[in-house]
């Protein structure tokens, strides 16, 4: 079977485990946060992998790296959400270090597919 391209990405991969990871940790938030950070988290988890796979198919670099900054800005939105229902005693403090863990190193990765990008987008101005 064809893969994408984006399939192809470690950070994309990485960004797709962790949504599972979140739907399995709020499936345990209380009822009352299902339209709330339950929503919100999940939500947001899944605009990283969405904006990855967009910004990919996009034709120039700058495009691809509006949609990976936009991919950051909603890895950082998954954070504030964890560190939220940590503070509220919706996941434990185990579960909390590992997801916080994960979303580090998939901003990390970001990041750098950022630097590349732009890089590139340097690069053939010139």
């Amino acid at each position: 079977m064809y893969k994408f391209y984006f399939e192809k990405l470690d950070v994309w991969n990485n960004a797709r485990t962790l949504v599972k990871d979140i739907y399995k940790v709020t499936a345990n938030f209380p009822d009352n946060e299902q339209f709330g950070i339950t929503n919100q988290i999940r939500r947001a988890s899944t605009s990283i992998t969405a904006n990855i796979a967009e910004g990919m198919c996009r034709s120039s670099d700058k495009e691809k790296l509006r949609f990976i900054n936009i991919s950051f800005g909603s890895c950082i939105e998954v954070m504030n959400f964890l560190i939220i229902s940590n503070d509220l005693g919706f996941i434990n403090n185990d579960s909390y270090i590992e997801l916080r863990l994960k979303v580090s190193g998939i901003s990390n990765q970001l990041n750098a597919l950022s630097k590349t990008l732009a890089r590139q987008k340097i690069n053939k101005n010139y």
